[in-house]
């Protein structure tokens, strides 16, 4: 957990290290379709909520204390596969809480018009969530037909 975590954060941190050296604000790079700007996004994933970023922060900050309740108080009773997702939600967790801690908004890319503003930490809380979700699922799925068994 620690090392995908660690690798969700490195992976988020860099990308909008190079957002902020290579894509200032007020600059667009132009590919075909799309047309990848800076964005500060001070609401939260995906730009969807904007004007609130202290509670956002707060929100964020007691999301990661409970997953690391959580992580310590089932240590070791998921699989692998279950604790990456964890993994992916604290490190997305994490790079957004630096940024709102640091420069006070979250650095995002807006990729075109039709698709919310995102970075990496998104993509990898996203991914986590829907992991995490998806095995929970299965897992009750499992139960029940245990259960109908027998």
């Amino acid at each position: 957990m620690a090392a995908t975590a660690a690798a969700a954060l490195a992976a988020d941190q860099a990308s909008k290290a190079l957002v902020r050296r290579f894509l200032p604000p007020g600059k667009s790079l132009d590919w075909g379709p799309f047309s990848l700007r800076q964005v500060r996004n001070p609401g939260t994933a995906f730009g969807l909520i904007r004007g609130q970023s202290l509670p956002f922060f707060l929100g964020s900050v007691a999301l990661l204390l409970v997953l690391l309740l959580v992580l310590w108080r089932f240590r070791g009773t998921e699989g692998r596969a279950f604790t990456a997702a964890l993994g992916l939600i604290i490190g997305g967790a994490l790079g957004n809480i630096i940024d709102r801690m640091f420069l006070g908004a979250v650095v995002a890319v807006a990729v075109n018009r039709f698709w919310p503003v995102f970075n990496l930490a998104d993509t990898a809380i996203v991914l986590g969530v829907g992991t995490a979700l998806a095995l929970v699922i299965r897992d009750v799925w499992r139960e029940g037909k245990d259960a109908a068994r027998g």
